[in-house]
């Protein structure tokens, strides 16, 4: 993980939440410009086909967009998520996947962050997903 990531709580000591931990994410780098993790798609994750539930794809995408965007606004205030918008294109039932989240827009009041999930082994899109955050500041 990058130097930058000590910004944010609990980055640099792995702990960013228990639900973090649960999905499995490996964070290789955490900036306000560029998140990548690395995570891998298990049976536990599951949904009854057989395939990794949408719900997790979207808990990825929520959570690379809100640490980069945390990351970006620092101990100017907080951001909070006020929407996702997750698209699947390929199911994966196991196997090594990276995220990549970038900004689409760093505001005042909000952000935009667009995450994209491929399958190591195949290169090949799995999810895409938009989130729009909102910055919140601790005097307005």
């Amino acid at each position: 993980m990058t130097d930058s990531a000590s910004a944010f709580p609990g980055a640099t000591t792995n702990h960013t939440g228990n639900f973090v931990d649960w999905l499995g994410l490996e964070f290789s780098e955490m900036t306000g410009d560029l998140v990548v993790c690395t995570w891998s798609a298990e049976p536990r994750m599951h949904q009854p086909y057989g395939i990794v539930h949408g719900g997790i794809h979207c808990s990825v995408v929520e959570t690379l967009a809100s640490l980069g965007a945390a990351m970006w606004l620092g101990d100017k205030g907080q951001v909070v998520g006020v929407n996702n918008n997750t698209d699947f294109y390929r199911a994966v039932s196991d196997g090594a996947l990276t995220s990549t989240a970038r900004p689409l827009h760093q505001g005042r009041s909000q952000q935009v962050w667009v995450v994209e999930t491929v399958a190591d082994d195949r290169g090949k899109m799995i999810a895409r997903g938009q989130v729009r955050l909102q910055n919140l500041y601790p005097d307005a």
